[in-house]
């Protein structure tokens, strides 16, 4: 079955979300293509009749079997990938809420290769999709307040 992602028609609106606990965000190494190999945030497509706040619910329970409480939103991403005759191959935006752990820890699937909890400095260290720290600096502002 082909991925009707891929090459699309129209731009795909999806959710991610910075999740924070004990001072630590979850991040996700990604199984498969297109980020595959390098740690983001969990989340997915949203579903039609949902508000980005139940797609971001939803998303993360699926991906991850945690139970999270978004805040509100961190940012946004745009992801448009191109082939070698520069045909748009995806085309995603993507908004990122902070949010806050209820329950759960990482159930890792065939999209994700590993989970891990970290402090936002260690994120330096790791391969990720573009934009991720602002995204995750951002969210932290975010539950604090600011």
């Amino acid at each position: 079955m082909s991925d009707p992602r891929a090459y699309p028609e129209r731009p795909y609106l999806a959710v991610s979300a910075a999740i924070i606990r004990n001072g630590q965000v979850l991040v996700v190494r990604r199984a498969r293509a297109p980020a595959r190999g390098l740690f983001t945030l969990p989340g997915g497509a949203v579903e039609p009749g949902e508000t980005l706040a139940e797609a971001v619910v939803r998303e993360v329970a699926e991906e991850t079997g945690l139970a999270i409480e978004p805040v509100g939103l961190a940012g946004y991403r745009e992801v448009i990938t191109r082939d070698a005759d520069d045909r748009v191959e995806r085309h995603f935006v993507i908004f990122a809420f902070a949010a806050r752990w209820l329950g759960g820890e990482p159930i890792l699937n065939e999209e994700l290769a590993e989970a891990r909890w970290l402090a936002p400095a260690e994120l330096a260290k790791l391969p990720t999709t573009e934009g991720l720290a602002d995204i995750v600096n951002a969210a932290f502002q975010r539950l604090a307040g600011g």
